[in-house]
């Protein structure tokens, strides 16, 4: 140790093993707003934020209300007498639970399936080289850029003669192909180091073996995010349901709850109807709150 160093250190200098200390107190960004600013972003945001959640407050509370009070705004609005009426009568005809069995189903299955072909294409397409890989791949992204509704009509002429009406596999099969979510798993499976894959490759591993071990639990992230957003499409689908399961045994969550409303049911039952529906999603973003913020983020960065 030289004298200039023990003179530093004898002055008060930090010891190149010292730790620095942790600041509790978090620094305001510079480009942040300031003054009436900073005060009108705030009002922005609350008065967003409570635009945004009104409807479902207004769905719960008037839920809740007491069968054969009639509905009056902004009277009903305010929660007194509130009872679980509505959601008992809705769970005792027995439609309801079957119509949360076939949404579960018809949600449950379709994530699964389509994470698993969404993640196979997108590491064939992410690590995989063969003649006209980029070709085919954009063609396929070129889907994205054909409506729905023109398709609709060739799909179902298509599961009906194949007898898939009214069937769990017709509901499921066609929403399988999903383009977007092949389009998220290879933007972020090209960001996994090819080093790995060979390495892999060296020691011997299959491409089954490379694919599970390596390749999925690296994209758990945008796993998490993906069944997610998939699960959230098919529990909200609306239009496919419609016209594929037509027998009321089939029916799902969104088509019963229409139902309903066209057998001019109380429109608390209704709301009820229509908050059991939504539960299922706020329960399962919790769980995945964590992954889908991250999947999300390194999503948008990898590419």
């Amino acid at each position: 140790m030289t004298e200039d160093t023990r003179t530093r250190r004898g002055q008060g200098a930090p010891s190149p093993t010292t730790k620095p200390r942790r600041s509790w107190v978090q620094e305001r960004d510079p480009l942040s707003p300031k003054g009436l600013a900073a005060v009108g972003q705030y009002l922005m945001l609350v008065v967003a934020g409570f635009v945004t959640l009104f409807p479902f407050y207004a769905m719960i509370v008037m839920s809740l209300r007491k069968p054969g009070v009639p509905l009056t705004f902004p009277g009903s609005l305010v929660p007194t007498d509130l009872s679980l009426s509505n959601y008992q009568e809705i769970f005792a005809t027995g439609k309801m639970p079957l119509w949360i069995l076939n949404t579960t189903i018809y949600a449950v299955v379709s994530v699964f399936f389509v994470m698993l072909f969404a993640s196979m294409a997108g590491y064939g397409f992410a690590k995989k080289r063969f003649k006209g890989r980029d070709g085919l791949f954009w063609l396929f992204i070129a889907m994205v850029m054909v409506p729905y509704h023109v398709t609709l009509i060739p799909q179902f002429m298509l599961i009906s003669r194949l007898g898939g009406v009214n069937t769990y596999w017709g509901l499921i099969i066609p929403t399988l192909a999903n383009v977007q979510a092949t389009f998220l798993m290879r933007q972020f499976i090209q960001g996994i180091p090819d080093e790995l894959i060979e390495a892999a490759k060296v020691d011997g591993a299959s491409e089954a073996r490379i694919f599970l071990t390596i390749v999925l639990p690296l994209c758990r992230p945008i796993l998490a995010t993906l069944g997610l957003f998939v699960f959230l499409w098919h529990w909200n689908d609306f239009l496919w349901p419609l016209i594929v399961a037509q027998r009321p045994d089939i029916q799902v969550l969104t088509t019963g709850v229409a139902r309903m409303l066209q057998e001019n049911a109380p429109l608390s039952s209704t709301l009820a109807g229509s908050a059991v529906a939504l539960a299922p999603i706020l329960i399962a973003y919790l769980f995945a709150s964590k992954y889908f913020t991250e999947g999300a983020m390194m999503s948008g960065v990898k590419g």
